[in-house]
């Protein structure tokens, strides 16, 4: 007998390698900035280099783990809805089929400890695994439905991120221009 929860940890320990990683690399780029601005002999006062690596890690790790969880619920909520649109399934097959593509995630998250001095690296290691998964995810699914409803549930994904990220994008450039606008010496 097979138990149905066998990957259930997987995005947990996939969304904490990828939070640690991309900390750690977030954690000696900042440490970096800190000694050009001068600003970490002031805080190397108040704690130890090991204390404030470990500080920043901790923050960094957070973020990152915000972000990956958040990146993660919208995914989800994405394609369960896409599929509410285009599967006929009733039964909840084809979510506990898909379950297997976890290990895809979690492979990606090992394999971005080893490129932790690397941001492209660790960046394109992220995009793949997601990429493979979404491949994976699409092709577990059409066993379970018809080639249109296949092809519509891949372009609803599709334009859906493509939304999302075009908000976000506009977003960022608005309060950024909005930022350097405001700066006196911008003129």
């Amino acid at each position: 007998m097979r138990n149905p929860y066998i990957y259930g940890y997987l995005p947990l320990i996939t969304i904490l390698l990828f939070s640690l990683t991309f900390g750690m690399y977030a954690v000696g780029e900042s440490l970096q900035i800190f000694q050009s601005i001068g600003v970490y002999s002031g805080m190397r006062e108040f704690l130890s280099d090991f204390e404030l690596r470990v500080f920043l890690l901790i923050v960094f790790a957070i973020v990152f783990f915000m972000l990956f969880s958040a990146l993660k619920l919208v995914g989800e909520t994405i394609h369960e809805l896409g599929m509410l649109f285009f599967s006929k399934d009733n039964d909840g097959a084809t979510v506990s089929q898909a379950r297997s593509g976890y290990i895809i995630l979690f492979i990606g998250a090992m394999c971005s400890a080893f490129a932790i001095q690397f941001i492209y690296v660790l960046i394109g290691i992220f995009v793949i695994t997601v990429f493979t998964y979404f491949i994976y995810l699409i092709y577990k699914m059409s066993q379970f439905m018809s080639m249109s409803s296949t092809i519509g549930l891949l372009i609803f994904e599709l334009f859906m991120w493509t939304i999302l990220l075009t908000l976000v994008i506009y977003v960022v450039l608005k309060l950024y221009n909005g930022i350097l606008a405001s700066l006196p010496f911008a003129n």
